[in-house]
C-alpha cells in the first residue's frame, strides 16, 4: 500500500475575544491569536496543529505573524511531498534545515500526530505512548491586578468546582504591593485551595530573596520564574535557598536546556510546554530529563485554544507522575471557539478525549468568522 503523502500545508491566524483582560508582568492580554495549520495528506486525512503566543513579542521570539510567514515560507517546502505516516522522519527533516521556531514547530507535529491517530483510529496520547488517566486538574489564573476581584472569581470557582489551585500573576507592581496582594488571596482561600505565583522573570535577584521569602512563610506552594533566566547562577542560589518551591518557565525554551537545568540544580520543578520544547513527543523528552534528575512535573500554557491545548493534555495523560497538576485552562479565557465541540472541564478537571486524534474537528463558519484577512 502506497504511504500518504503531505500534500498542502494552510496556516490560518485566527484572532479570539477574552471574557476579560488577562494581566501578566509584560503585557495585558485583551484578547488572544492562535495560528491553526491544517496539514492535508494524499489519503484524504486532514491533521490539525496550533502554534499559540502570549503578547506579541513581548513573551518571547515567536509572534502570530513570524509563525504563519515561517511555516508558509520554510516548513511547508521542506514538508510537502513527505510521508505522512513517518513523524519521526519528517520532525528530523526539520530539525536539519530549521533552528529553533519551536512554537511553530509545534503545531506541525501536533498536526501530524493528530492526521495519523485518525488515520489509524487511536486517539494521540495512544501514539505518545498509551495514557495512565482520563483527565487533569487544572489551575486557574487570577490575572484581574485587583485582590478584591480575584478572592471573589476565586470565591466562584470553588463554588463551581471548576478550580481549586489558582496562580498570581505578579511583578508588574511594586514588590510590596504584589506580596500584600498574594498573601492577601491566599489569607482568604486559607486550606481550601493552593495559590501559586507567576512572576514572569520581573524580579532582580534580591528582590526575589525577600518576595520568596514572605510567600514561602505564608503559605504559597510555588513560584514560577521569579528572575530572569539569563540569571542563571542566580536561579540556583535562589532555588537552594527559597523556602517556597521553584519552577522554571521561561528558562526552558527547548530539550537541551531542562537538561542544563537540571545538571545546574536551578529549579525543583519544570513547566511543561508543548510550544517551547517543539511538540507533544518533545515536551515528553524533557519530561523524561526531569523524571531522571528528580524534578517535579507541571503541565504548563501558553493560553492555547482547544487544539493546543488537547495537543498538551494528550501528552500529559500519558506521564505516570504529574505532581503539580497542569494549567491547561486556555479555552475557558476566550468567549468563542473554533472547535465544533469544546473541551470538557468538569469537577476540577479537563477530561481528554478517547476519539481519534486529537478528538477535535474544527467549526469551519466560526473559523471563518474570526480569521484574520
Amino acid at each position: 500500500m502506497t504511504a500518504a503523502r503531505i500534500e498542502r500545508l494552510e496556516t490560518i491566524i485566527v484572532d479570539l475575544p477574552t471574557i476579560r483582560p488577562h494581566k501578566l508582568a509584560m503585557h495585558t492580554m485583551r484578547g488572544q491569536t492562535l495560528v491553526i495549520l491544517r496539514l492535508l495528506c494524499s489519503d484524504g486525512v486532514e491533521g490539525i496543529g496550533e502554534a499559540t503566543t502570549i503578547g506579541g513579542l513581548a513573551y518571547g521570539n515567536e509572534s502570530p505573524e513570524s509563525i504563519k510567514s515561517n511555516l508558509d515560507s520554510y516548513f511547508a517546502p521542506l514538508l510537502v511531498g513527505q510521508d505522512a505516516e513517518n513523524i519521526n522522519a519528517a520532525m528530523q527533516r526539520l530539525d536539519k534545515a530549521i533552528k529553533g521556531n519551536t512554537f511553530a514547530r509545534s503545531a506541525v507535529e501536533t498536526a501530524l500526530l493528530d492526521a495519523q491517530g485518525k488515520r489509524l483510529g487511536l486517539p494521540v496520547s495512544e501514539l505518545l505512548g498509551g495514557r495512565v488517566r482520563d483527565a487533569l486538574e487544572v489551575a486557574w489564573t487570577l490575572a484581574s491586578g485587583d485582590t478584591g476581584k480575584d478572592i471573589e472569581e476565586a470565591e466562584r470557582m470553588l463554588e463551581q468546582r471548576r478550580h481549586r489551585i489558582f496562580k498570581l500573576k505578579i511583578g508588574a507592581n511594586a514588590l510590596e504591593h504584589d506580596l500584600a496582594h498574594v498573601v492577601a488571596i491566599k489569607k482568604a482561600l486559607g486550606d481550601r485551595a493552593s495559590v501559586r505565583v507567576d512572576v514572569n522573570q520581573y524580579w532582580s535577584e534580591s528582590q526575589a530573596i525577600k518576595g520568596c521569602q514572605v510567600l514561602g512563610e505564608n503559605g504559597i506552594d510555588l513560584i514560577e520564574q521569579p528572575i530572569s533566566r539569563i540569571n542563571r547562577s542566580g536561579q540556583v542560589r535562589l532555588n537552594q535557598r527559597s523556602p517556597a518551591p521553584i519552577m522554571a518557565d521561561e528558562s526552558i525554551e527547548s530539550v537541551e536546556d531542562a537538561f542544563s537545568l537540571a545538571a545546574d540544580g536551578a529549579a525543583s520543578i519544570f513547566a511543561l510546554k508543548i510550544a517551547k520544547n517543539g511538540g507533544p513527543r518533545a515536551v515528553l523528552r524533557t519530561a523524561q530529563i526531569a523524571q531522571a534528575a528528580g524534578i517535579a512535573l507541571y503541565g504548563g500554557t501558553m493560553l492555547e485554544g482547544a487544539v493546543g491545548t488537547l495537543a498538551s493534555a494528550h501528552a500529559f495523560i500519558t506521564l505516570d507522575q504529574l505532581q503539580w497538576h497542569t494549567e491547561l485552562f486556555g479555552p475557558l479565557l476566550l468567549t468563542e471557539e473554533i472547535v465544533t465541540e469544546a473541551p470538557v472541564y468538569r469537577d476540577f478537571q479537563l477530561h481528554v478525549p478517547a476519539t481519534p486524534g486529537l478528538g477535535l474537528t474544527l467549526d469551519e463558519d466560526r473559523l471563518a468568522r474570526f480569521r484574520r484577512t
